[in-house]
């Protein structure tokens, strides 16, 4: 008989996920160095320069765990341009008492309310823990579905928020912030190199191929480990968001209206918050096909949805 999974073996598989994603960052990277490296030196000299990249490249782990850890939430916050809202606010006081209340059934702590001012449906949730999460939901969502329908948005949300998936999403995206931005720096690099002397050209080609790494690394591997960490537990997030509510139906009403225009502007050109929020806020184009995509298809979730209805 299979075993039934509790948001317990949610919270522990995150955990897992998360000290595994954080070895792992480094090590595929220093890997993809060596072998793009030994392409144009020898293999000693290639294993010199992972090795010399190695060093900071674990150092610059350690800090991006850190800089997640601290201010992991507020940057994907300002990413999306979302501003704070509270239970005095007269034109969203309804949506705070919607989250507090579902906050109370889900049995977790109230967390800080976000409006992203976007007409598309959308919504995401981030944070460290429980303690201080954070839910953001658009403009366009509030305004399109109804009370039942947004709830259960809302209670799909703090189901992230149980299962600590928010930890690891912040990971991810600041992960992927790090090596983007270095990726670039090394690029300015090759520019500086071409223009130098011939003595110098197999320095920028080892800087290239070190910047092909990062590419690699950002293009492929990345989205790889991102869709395997995301799909799965977006359905655990939609049971466990209809076992809040008690309302399944709700919920796949939401997804619906949701995956007609579930555009967000803001994050047009931050791919790497498509895993975080209720569906993917980039359009079809940003995803290559079905294969890499972070988010299930949304007819099967509405499917898996209606199924739970007694």
């Amino acid at each position: 008989m299979k075993k039934i999974r509790t948001v317990y073996d949610h919270i522990r598989a995150n955990n897992i996920k998360t000290t595994i994603l954080v070895i792992l960052f480094p090590i595929i990277f220093v890997a993809l160095v060596f072998l793009f490296t030994w392409i144009v030196q020898p293999m000693k000299d290639a294993m010199n320069t992972a090795t010399m990249v190695a060093v900071p490249t674990f150092v610059v782990c350690i800090i991006w765990t850190l800089v997640s850890w601290a201010f992991g939430d507020s940057m994907m916050l300002s990413m999306a341009g979302a501003k704070q809202i509270n239970e005095t606010d007269p034109d969203y006081k309804y949506i705070y008492k919607s989250v507090e209340n579902v906050a109370l059934a889900a049995g977790l702590p109230t967390p800080r309310v976000y409006v992203i001012n976007e007409g598309g449906l959308n919504a995401f949730a981030t944070g460290r823990s429980p303690r201080d999460a954070t839910v953001a939901l658009t403009r366009g969502i509030i305004q399109k579905l109804d009370r039942t329908e947004l709830e259960g948005v809302i209670a799909h949300e703090m189901a992230h928020i149980g299962n600590r998936d928010i930890r690891l999403d912040m990971f991810i995206i600041t992960g992927i912030g790090v090596t983007v931005f270095i990726a670039d720096v090394l690029l300015r690099n090759i520019t500086y190199f071409n223009h130098r002397s011939d003595e110098k050209n197999n320095g920028a080609a080892v800087i290239m191929m070190v910047w092909l790494a990062f590419t690699v690394f950002n293009v492929i591997i990345t989205p790889v480990l991102r869709m395997a960490i995301s799909r799965r537990r977006e359905y655990a997030a939609d049971a466990t968001g209809a076992f809040i509510t008690r309302n399944p139906i709700a919920l796949a009403n939401a997804l619906r209206k949701i995956s007609g225009n579930s555009n967000v502007q803001s994050l047009s050109n931050q791919s790497a918050m498509a895993s975080v929020c209720i569906e993917n806020p980039l359009g079809r184009r940003a995803f290559l096909g079905e294969i890499l995509a972070t988010h299930p298809p949304v007819d099967k979730r509405i499917k898996k949805l209606e199924s739970m209805v007694i």
